[in-house]
């Protein structure tokens, strides 16, 4: 059993140690990371997953992006310590994740990954295709999502940081 909830400035350090044992230490070289750089994350959005016996199984946080001159949700990264996936905890976050940033009145959410696995939590390409990603990212994971009813309407261009 796990329990969510919002990441607490004390889960921070256990958060970045987590990320760097699912994508490794050089995971803040990826474009995604140059457009969260000196942005903080938003916080409400933030959740961790901790057992039963409170050690940190898995994270997901949400940063600002501005695209076409609006703002929106980066999301990312979204992690599960090796030992615990495969029990469906990622899902999970994404679940709550979502209905959270939908009930805070987020219009959109975008993030780079893979189609076959995020399409069943309703991201595609097709909802990203007005929407470009710095290099080195490849298009084809340039993934989005609208919250609300045509939440990407007019949203196009290059994502940029947030300041």
């Amino acid at each position: 059993m796990y329990f969510l909830s919002t990441e607490k400035p004390d889960d921070w350090w256990d958060v970045e140690y987590l990320f760097d044992t699912a994508f490794g230490h050089g995971r803040t070289g990826l474009s995604s990371y140059q457009l969260r750089s000196d942005v903080d994350p938003i916080a409400d959005l933030c959740l961790v997953a901790h057992d039963d016996i409170g050690v940190l199984a898995g994270s997901i946080r949400f940063w600002p992006i501005i695209v076409g001159g609006q703002t929106g949700l980066l999301l990312g990264p979204v992690a599960v310590h090796p030992t615990r996936q495969g029990e469906g905890l990622g899902a999970q976050l994404m679940a709550a994740a979502l209905e959270k940033a939908r009930t805070a009145g987020w219009k959109w959410v975008m993030l780079v990954g893979d189609e076959p696995y995020y399409s069943r939590f309703g991201f595609s390409r097709s909802a990203a295709r007005a929407i470009s990603f710095p290099p080195p990212t490849n298009p084809d994971r340039v993934l989005a999502q609208c919250l609300v009813p045509d939440g990407l309407e007019g949203i196009s261009g290059l994502a940029e940081r947030a300041s």
